[in-house]
């Protein structure tokens, strides 16, 4: 597998910015090491191109003939290598060459369907989707790891999706454009892509972990036997007798929650994909989900947070920061690399392949095609220092690889919804 080439461009007009990309596509597809059949594309579009959405994609597709198969949607902003496109117009594009038995993109119109093994699915959805929830857990019942990545598409207008699928439509909808509102879309993925997912949320736990002891839908009752407005009050060290304070106090709190029966559908995947746990060092996993403080409850000594609640859930009060946003995105980078890169092997495996060291060095060596990042719209430059900031991390952290992405309304990884969360995912190749 080749790498992927991939353009971006900003310009008041869509026509000139398409140019500019497919300038960009063409002169990397004549390189030897990119890809020169691609049969895959990635496409995402600031919200100033969303009312241009279906002559962008008819006329992308008409100028990129090789590419059968679509896929993309709109953020208020875009995501590209070292660079970020906030409020302003702008597209990127990224071209994937894998093998058509590898990869199916569905739709509305387009539903998967039971001849495809799913491995795991890149999803974009439309948030006001009823039962949004249901379906992503659905969807990711239907992948063999459990595993999506994606998110939810953002705009201040038109809430688009961009989905194209080479080998058709179901009966009757032959004719659709190719661009589409409300529900999933997505491309989803065989065996045999090499991906690799990280989950970063940048959140720094301000309390030890507690069990759910008694809960009423989204208010937690108790926590570890005691009222959960009492925990919450002595751990953020407020008073409701000085209620300003605590207001902006609470305000500025959140809750990790984390089911632990909650298993990955096949446990050999779950370093690969971003495993599941609820660190103290706010490097949280895919498991974790991170959910606002809605209200107290002062009757019962609750506290309501905005999701349902379950007792023997674990959660921990926690705080965005800056810096631990940083520390973690830099953490998941580097995990991928080293996942793709070991600069140290346990001994017993390091034994072992000295013992058959000719057989190891001809072993292919993996590295990244391209990668894939979702970002929660309320992150990106202004959240970590600067305009850019978070996508010139990710380029220090990660290398220069080809990649694009959007900012996004809500976050996709596994079959979780998040906020204020980051999703890296590699595409691996073998050289």
């Amino acid at each position: 597998m080749a790498t992927f080439p991939y353009a971006h461009a900003t310009h008041p007009q869509w026509q000139m910015a398409a140019a500019l990309v497919l300038a960009q596509l063409r002169a990397q597809m004549a390189l030897p090491a990119c890809a020169s059949s691609p049969t895959l594309a990635l496409l995402y579009i600031t919200d100033h191109y969303a009312d241009d959405a279906q002559a962008i994609l008819e006329h992308l597709g008409a100028e990129l003939p090789l590419v059968t198969d679509w896929s993309g949607t709109v953020g208020v902003g875009i995501a590209c290598n070292n660079v970020e496109y906030f409020d302003e117009p702008a597209m990127a594009v990224m071209l994937l060459e894998l093998p058509s038995d590898q990869f199916r993109v569905f739709s509305g119109v387009a539903p998967l369907g039971l001849g495809f093994e799913a491995h795991t699915a890149l999803v974009h959805a439309d948030a006001s989707t009823l039962e949004l929830g249901e379906l992503i857990d659905e969807m990711a019942a239907r992948t063999q790891t459990g595993y999506l990545f994606g998110g939810l598409s953002s705009s201040r207008g038109a809430s688009v999706q961009f989905a194209v699928a080479g080998d058709g439509n179901i009966s009757g909808h032959g004719n659709a454009s190719g661009v589409f509102r409300g529900g999933l879309s997505g491309v989803a993925f065989g065996p045999g892509v090499g991906l690799v997912s990280r989950v970063t949320q940048g959140c720094k736990p301000i309390s030890r972990a507690r069990v759910v002891t008694q809960a009423d839908h989204n208010v937690v009752i108790a926590l570890d036997g005691e009222p959960a407005l009492d925990v919450m009050l002595n751990d953020l060290a407020i008073t409701l007798d000085q209620p300003q304070e605590a207001l902006v106090v609470v305000r500025a709190t959140l809750v990790g929650l984390v089911r632990p029966q909650e298993k990955p559908a096949n446990p050999s995947h779950q370093d690969h994909l971003g495993g599941a746990t609820l660190h103290q060092t706010g490097s949280f996993g895919s498991d974790v989900v991170v959910r606002h403080i809605i209200g107290l409850d002062p009757g019962r000594r609750g506290v309501a947070v905005a999701d349902q609640v379950e007792v023997g859930m674990h959660l921990t009060f926690c705080q965005r920061n800056v810096h631990t946003a940083k520390a973690d995105l830099m953490r998941i980078c580097a995990e991928i690399r080293e996942e793709l890169e070991p600069e140290e092997l346990p001994l017993e495996v390091a034994m072992a392949q000295a013992d058959r060291a000719a057989e190891v060095a001809a072993l292919p060596a993996r590295r990244i095609a391209g990668a894939v990042y979702i970002s929660c719209s309320g992150r990106g430059g202004a959240h970590f220092g600067g305009p850019g900031a978070e996508m010139h991390a990710v380029r220090r952290a990660l290398g220069d690889v080809p990649l694009v992405g959007f900012f996004a309304g809500g976050e996709i990884a596994r079959n979780h919804l998040y906020g204020f969360t980051g999703v890296m995912t590699v595409f691996t190749t073998q050289d």
